[in-house]
């Protein structure tokens, strides 16, 4: 279904099909076919590939992958999809990562499927992915292993802080490999974020149901980026009064090379008056386990809250400009009112007192002057 709403959108099934046999996949084909599904026009992609005879392990698909000429960018979001698919399934089976068999995913078309879509969005040059709510559908599905309750434990695994829904449609309506291009490449669910449309493809499902469009709707624009940013984000809290600062401190560094968006620290006054501490950590809702796990393996806490929050935010845009002393990282943004403010990234700065064995002071002053310059002139 992804393929064929790129292709809906423009992109060549014939381009794809080049482009995979850089894998040395050579006995498939790569078609398309323009379908009805209830009363909206659809693209629904055709490939055609010999049954796999044997599993493939996530090895196999990795190097697969690696001995190809496509671009490093599809390689990695390639390589990152089969990966948290084999996690998911590895958890859900309880074996390792590596012996995980991937069954009818990896066969060749399901790998057609998620390195052809890798490569269709670059072609697209797609560098956000944002996705709705996902409908999961309802029911049960013949596996492997026996008839599981839809979502199936693979795909439940892989939407792990994503949002999802069911309705009276029945059916597998998200597959694993479908889930695990979302979770992987999506950053946003659900967003407000203000985008001008510019096309929107449609790709078919296999089902055809009575009275429910059983297609993928990709749309594909630009973000707003004169409006706020609105994102939904993760807010992760703990109490600690048996801490040390040297040891707190330790704890924040790990936390922010994590991938959290901030972190900090605020006073407080817990029962019988002991005084304390109360770690905050800002993270996005897919590293929230990874990170509150951290933090309790980082810290005497036993325990942490969890609340999922909104933030508003300007959009800003990081440049590099020139001045006497050097170049400097400097964060431009515009205010809803049309006035520009820029702030200099202070590590720069810091280089750069030390490279001229300055103070912080004069270092910032001289740079900053420089800075304003050059934004008022070119408007940057």
């Amino acid at each position: 279904m992804v393929l064929g709403a790129l292709f809906s959108l423009g992109v060549s099934p014939s381009e794809i099909e080049a482009g995979i046999k850089a894998l040395g996949i050579e006995e498939f084909s790569i078609g398309a076919e323009t379908v009805d599904r209830s009363g909206i026009s659809s693209v629904k992609a055709l490939v055609v590939a010999p049954d796999a005879k044997n599993h493939r392990h996530l090895p196999d698909i990795e190097k697969m992958i690696d001995g190809s000429d496509l671009s490093p960018w599809v390689r990695q979001k390639s390589k990152e999809i089969f990966r948290n698919l084999a996690r998911a399934e590895a958890k859900v089976h309880g074996i390792p990562l590596e012996k995980v068999h991937f069954h009818e995913v990896g066969a060749l078309d399901s790998i057609i499927d998620i390195v052809g879509s890798c490569m269709g969005f670059e072609i697209l040059g797609i560098t956000k992915f944002s996705s709705s709510k996902l409908h999961v559908g309802s029911g049960f599905v013949d596996m492997a292993h026996g008839k599981f309750p839809v979502p199936p434990p693979a795909v439940s695994e892989l939407l792990r802080d994503i949002p999802f829904y069911s309705t009276e449609i029945e059916g597998e309506l998200v597959t694993p490999t479908g889930a695990a291009i979302v979770a992987t490449l999506c950053s946003e669910f659900d967003s407000s974020s203000v985008m001008r449309s510019e096309a929107i493809g449609y790709g078919a499902g296999g089902r055809d149901y009575k009275g429910f469009p059983n297609t993928l709707r990709l749309v594909l624009g630009e973000f707003d980026s004169e409006s706020p940013l609105d994102e939904k984000l993760t807010l992760l809290e703990t109490n600690i009064d048996d801490m040390d600062a040297e040891s707190l401190s330790f704890a924040m560094e790990a936390i922010l090379s994590a991938g959290a968006l901030d972190c900090w620290f605020t006073p407080i006054q817990m029962k019988k008056g002991r005084p304390a501490t109360m770690l905050s950590v800002l993270c996005g809702n897919s590293d929230a386990e990874p990170i509150g796990s951290l933090l309790l393996n980082m810290t005497t806490s036993i325990g942490y809250r969890k609340t999922s929050i909104e933030r508003i935010c300007l959009r800003r845009e990081e440049v590099e400009v020139s001045t006497e002393l050097g170049k400097v990282k400097v964060k431009i943004v515009e205010r809803p009112d049309g006035t520009k403010t820029f702030k200099v990234e202070h590590e720069s700065m810091r280089a750069l007192a030390a490279e001229s064995c300055k103070s912080l002071l004069e270092v910032r002053a001289i740079i900053n002057q420089a800075v304003e310059n050059k934004v008022g002139k070119s408007g940057i």
